[in-house]
C-alpha cells in the first residue's frame, strides 16, 4: 500500500470503548455464539463478526451506518480495514 487513505489516517488515533467484550453484539442479541473473528468499528465501538463468520455483522454494520473503518478485535492483532477504499493497514 503506497498511500494510506484518509479514513485509515483518521482512524489510527481512534480507540472507542467496545460495545461488547463478550463477542459479536449482533450474534449475542440473536442468541448465537458462532463467529470466526471479531472486528470493532473505530467510530462507535460496535463489535461485529468478520466476513468469514456466517452472519458478517461487521460488514453489515458498515453498510447500515457507513462508518468506514474497522480494527481487528482479536488478541495480538492491530490492523485496520477501510471499507470504502478497500485498504488494509497493520
Amino acid at each position: 500500500m503506497s498511500d494510506r487513505c484518509a479514513h485509515l489516517s483518521s482512524a489510527a488515533t481512534q480507540r472507542p470503548n467496545p460495545s461488547s467484550v463478550e463477542g459479536c453484539e449482533d450474534c449475542l442479541a440473536q442468541g448465537e455464539r458462532v463467529w470466526a473473528h471479531l472486528r470493532i468499528c473505530t467510530e462507535c465501538g460496535h463489535v461485529g463478526c468478520c466476513d468469514s463468520s456466517p452472519n458478517r455483522h461487521a460488514t453489515a454494520h458498515h453498510e447500515h451506518t457507513r462508518h468506514p473503518v474497522v480494527r481487528s478485535f482479536e488478541p495480538g492483532e492491530d490492523w485496520m480495514w477501510c471499507y470504502p477504499d478497500e485498504q488494509l493497514t497493520a
